[in-house]
């Protein structure tokens, strides 16, 4: 096999090429130097794999990410393309080896890391120069530029490597770059007058979607709801909030697992492992996930918080849907998650960095306000022409969806005007609505527009708000505390008294409605005849229809999930549970259906949580508890140390959701307890002293969680 075609056709599986692929690996061929620019999926390593085995020699591919190699190479062998990688993890002999083996013509890519290029102990750059190497592929080329979303110093080695090799062609490669990031590869590369290949940025099967960050977990549930059995990924800001996100959705059931550079390199790796072997469905992550993740069946990538900038979102959205079926981006906007990306960027000491990253964070703030079809805006954004409307965003969906909000917005303004341009929207919706908060400040009560927006909620006047500045009327002045401005498109309207129209839809529905079961509705109505005739009631009286359609939608087998369902409370789930979950588990059984669950409701086990004095994680170490797994059992499923566990149960028994007895016997309770009580100093170190080896700490604090 030795013509391009015929790689693809033979170990590739495809009878032939996308897009711009046969062009770009011509370029290759014909040893110039070639830029490509393919969003996500769109097949860019077929590019360089496929002039890899028809070329004589090897291919050397210069990745980031040591974590993905493997993984790279692996999927290379299993189409039986001699592959290997260098890196770290390796000994001095098995790096001899793979070498060796390339030498000697046996391996066709060879996959390392920057770093390895000139390392000093044994640098990589010595041994190409002197080897059959026939093509250089710079994977995640965007790396090389500082002013690029994910700039890796040691990328800037390369350039020091084209120069060592003037003969062979190099390819770089990127799912995406503006301008002044694709300036950068060039220059930085040092590749010499390099043929450039830009394929559409358009993911046209991928619906892109924004909403306000306002109760964010609860619509995150009502998202997932329908994307059950979906793999997927949720970015979140910080850390914190990823762990945070990770143990709520598994406490609601789900399987989600976290993913950030503070976990240990083995937890992180058997994470990310599970995610793409779909033994995980869920991966919550920092950005440090999902660069050169080779999985197509992501359906969906949520954005808890404000990405940094266009190119970080559009490469983080892409990963969903890379096998062209239709995905979903879901994002959460706030103006203050912008403000807090700002504070972060203005610690950096470049000045010129600083003004350009805060002009990429301009833009992506506007993209998560403006009225403009998302998908136009970023295929602007990235200077491809793209004019008519997609028809597949939130913005194309509410076209037609204007109400006259003129009273309402007349009011909203007015409050800003009478508080001199100079609160927040907080504030101003606390003016409206007549708050006695101790915030507002005497001469606010004296305004005439304080207190004629009682009659609406506070959601009602945020989304009003929202929208008002989404449509042009509002702007935000100011970083650290914005304040309101009216535009001059405002000011226009109030002088002319001309109405205000706003897309005032409500929340879409993300995807298709669940269908019920037919059949099984049809049987639980025979149930509740049989029990509403037994007791003389109308069937309703029992359960509604609407109750009958949730569990004919979620086939609820346990009595914990028939209370999630509409309309089941613990006295009908006592009485009538039973029979009904009788039917329920023998239709399962016959028609081998799912169980679903009801997320909407489950997000309860999470606020319960937090009004019992729980947190979230010691609330899931209780649920554990429940499945009967001891400390040990749930500090190894949840990768932490005993020592956590055990202050998690000292919790759980002071706010009463577990039994000291469970783990110490009540003689030995009392027996603790009154030693303890004859104390005149209240230290655990003295208890342990008396009893010595009796008990362990976690006995006897367990044994004194009431003392306290």
């Amino acid at each position: 096999m030795n013509s391009p075609i015929e790689v693809l056709k033979g170990f590739f599986g495809y009878n032939q090429f996308r897009g711009n692929q046969e062009a770009i690996i011509k370029s290759v061929m014909d040893k110039k130097d070639t830029i490509v620019l393919m969003p996500t999926g769109g097949g860019k390593s077929v590019c360089y794999q496929v002039p890899a085995m028809v070329l004589e020699g090897f291919t050397l591919v210069i990745s980031p990410l040591i974590a993905l190699m493997k993984d790279q190479v692996d999927a290379l062998n299993a189409n039986g393309i001699p592959a290997a990688f260098l890196n770290s993890t390796q000994s001095q002999s098995e790096q001899r080896y793979i070498l060796q083996e390339v030498e000697q013509g046996k391996i066709k890519l060879v996959y390392v890391a920057p770093e390895r290029l000139f390392s000093p102990s044994s640098p990589l750059s010595d041994f190409l120069q002197n080897s059959k190497l026939s093509l250089v592929a710079v994977d995640e080329s965007h790396c090389v530029s500082q002013w690029g979303h994910d700039f890796r110093p040691e990328y800037l080695k390369i350039g020091e490597l084209r120069k060592l090799l003037p003969n062979i062609p190099f390819i770089a490669l990127t799912a995406t770059a503006d301008k002044l990031t694709r300036k950068d590869i060039a220059l930085n590369l040092g590749l010499k007058d390099p043929q450039w290949f830009i394929s559409s940025f358009d993911r046209s099967n991928i619906t892109y979607r924004v909403e306000p960050k306002r109760n964010s977990f609860e619509r995150l549930l009502e998202f997932l709801e329908e994307q059950q059995g979906n793999s997927g990924i949720i970015y979140c800001l910080s850390r914190k909030n990823v762990e945070e996100t990770a143990e709520k959705l598994q406490m609601v059931g789900l399987s989600a697992l976290p993913y950030h550079a503070g976990l240990p390199r083995e937890v992180r790796e058997k994470n990310q492992e599970q995610f793409i072997k779909d033994e995980t469905k869920i991966m919550v992550a920092t950005i440090a996930f999902g660069m050169g993740i080779d999985k197509s069946n992501v359906r969906f990538v949520v954005h808890m918080n404000l990405p940094q900038n266009i190119e970080g979102y559009y490469q983080e959205t892409g990963r969903a849907g890379r096998d062209g079926l239709p995905s979903e981006a879901l994002l959460f906007f706030s103006v203050a998650d912008s403000i807090t990306l700002e504070r972060m960027l203005e610690k950096a000491d470049n000045p010129d960095y600083v003004a350009i990253m805060k002009g990429k964070l301009a833009k992506m703030r506007n993209f998560g306000m403006s009225r403009t079809c998302r998908r136009k805006y970023l295929m602007n954004y990235f200077g491809e022409d793209f004019t008519d409307n997609c028809g597949n965003c939130d913005i194309c969906f509410s076209q037609g969806n204007a109400r006259d909000m003129t009273v309402s917005s007349q009011m909203l303004l007015s409050a800003i005007v009478r508080l001199q341009e100079s609160f927040g929207l907080g504030y101003t919706i606390l003016i409206l609505r007549g708050s006695k908060s101790a915030k507002i400040r005497e001469e606010h009560t004296k305004l005439s527009v304080y207190g004629i927006g009682k009659d609406q909620t506070e959601d009602y006047w945020k989304t009003l708000g929202e929208k008002l500045m989404k449509e042009g009327y509002i702007a935000e002045a100011g970083s650290q505390f914005p304040t309101l401005k009216l535009t001059t498109m405002a000011w226009d309207k109030l002088k002319k008294k001309e109405k205000i129209f706003l897309p005032m839809e409500a929340p879409v529905k993300v995807s298709r409605e669940v269908a019920y079961n037919k059949e099984l509705f049809e049987a639980l109505k025979e149930v509740r005849f049989e029990l509403a005739r037994k007791e003389n009631v109308p069937p309703h009286i029992v359960f509604s229809d609407t109750t009958l359609v949730d569990m004919a939608t979620y086939c609820p087998n346990t009595k914990e999930r028939l209370l999630d369902m509409t309309g089941v409370g613990e006295v009908k789930a006592d009485r009538y549970g039973t029979d009904f979950l009788e039917v329920i588990k023998r239709f399962i059984k016959t028609h081998k259906l799912k169980v679903r669950m009801k997320l909407t409701t489950s997000k309860s086990a999470v606020k319960k949580a937090v009004s019992t004095g729980v947190s979230d994680t010691e609330w899931l170490t209780y649920k554990y508890l429940q499945e009967g797994m001891n400390t040990y059992q749930i500090a190894d499923k949840r990768e932490m140390k005993v020592n956590t566990i055990e202050s998690h149960l000292v919790n759980l028994v002071k706010n009463g959701k577990v039994d000291a007895e469970k783990f110490v016997s009540k003689d030995d309770i009392t027996s603790i307890r009154v030693f303890y009580r004859r104390l005149e100093e209240k230290r655990l170190k003295p208890v342990k002293e008396h009893f010595g080896d009796r008990f362990s700490y976690c006995q006897i604090k367990l044994a004194l969680a009431h003392e306290n």
